[in-house]
């Protein structure tokens, strides 16, 4: 069994529970043992590094530095804690003056950051570390029939981390969805932002994203979207009545997170991936794909 250092975030302490859950029974019927930090901090977001920067760095910095203690890679489900755990690791480890800076104040919570502990996001440690043949050998209720629009969002591969990384067209997500036994459809706006919190400046705009993401999906006759990110799935399932009468659409498109359809493959019950609770209710969407395949298959 692998270990990582567990970094939830604020957004899984409440409105993205059902993450949490599903992030749990996933990674435990997966092999993987998740270590929560004791006494986490919040990653800052995205508007504190726009705030001040240097105390951003230091709040990324010493969860990082939590994880160092325990010698351990640091892995978060969160997009936006990754990104910005991720490339607080990658700029201090090439500014020792900032690094110095920063170990000074974590100094006084007896804490020191080297930037020895990975950072990774959870759908990573998935599809790399467990490895995409070991999760299809694991499951047991291959959701065969059931289109799934794969969103990356934007905040996964951007900003390019290496010069081998495919941020144009990448493929994993889709390929995580293949080994649940879904069928990951064609879905043009996968890496399209969600408007993140452009929901509070510009209500207007941000509307106008959500509803393209979501007539995407519907045009390319997805089932379900499927998230990596609290933020993303906020906005596409909470935001649609409010699309709808902005545009006059009727949009009714089920969200849902990857650890979500990940788990139902794997045979854990709904409850326990936090199923349920929703606003747009996942379950009837899934149940008719698993109803209309038998029916195909008796046909061909």
């Amino acid at each position: 069994m692998k270990s990582y250092a567990y970094f939830p975030g604020c957004s899984l302490e409440k409105m993205a529970h059902s993450y949490h859950l599903s992030t749990i029974e996933t990674a435990r019927a997966l092999g993987v043992e998740l270590k929560e930090l004791e006494d986490w901090n919040c990653c800052g977001a995205t508007a504190y590094f726009h705030v001040d920067e240097l105390l951003a760095f230091t709040l990324c910095a010493r969860n990082i530095a939590m994880a160092e203690q325990q010698k351990l890679p640091l892995v978060a489900p969160c997009s936006g804690c990754y990104k910005n755990m991720y490339f607080t690791r990658d700029h201090l480890r090439h500014d020792a003056d900032l690094a110095e800076h920063i170990n000074d104040a974590l100094a006084e919570d007896n804490l020191k950051f080297s930037g020895d502990s990975t950072v990774h996001h959870l759908i990573e440690v998935f599809v790399n570390d467990v490895g995409l043949k070991e999760v299809k050998a694991k499951v047991t209720h291959p959701l065969k029939g059931l289109r799934v629009a794969a969103y990356y969002g934007c905040q996964i591969l951007r900003p390019k981390k290496s010069k081998a990384e495919d941020v144009e067209q990448p493929q994993f997500f889709e390929d995580l969805v293949a080994a649940c036994g879904a069928e990951p459809v064609p879905y043009p706006l996968r890496l399209t932002c969600c408007s993140g919190a452009l929901i509070i400046t510009n209500r207007e705009a941000a509307l106008s994203l959500v509803r393209n993401l979501l007539e995407s999906a519907v045009q390319a006759k997805a089932a379900v979207i499927v998230t990596a990110c609290p933020l993303c799935q906020v906005n596409l399932e909470c935001y649609q009545k409010q699309v709808n009468r902005e545009f006059g659409t009727e949009l009714n498109v089920p969200v849902m997170y990857f650890t979500q359809l990940l788990g139902l493959a794997l045979g854990l019950p709904p409850k326990r991936l936090g199923l349920g609770s929703e606003l747009v209710a996942v379950m009837p969407a899934i149940k008719e794909a698993q109803r209309v395949e038998p029916a195909l298959a008796s046909t061909s």
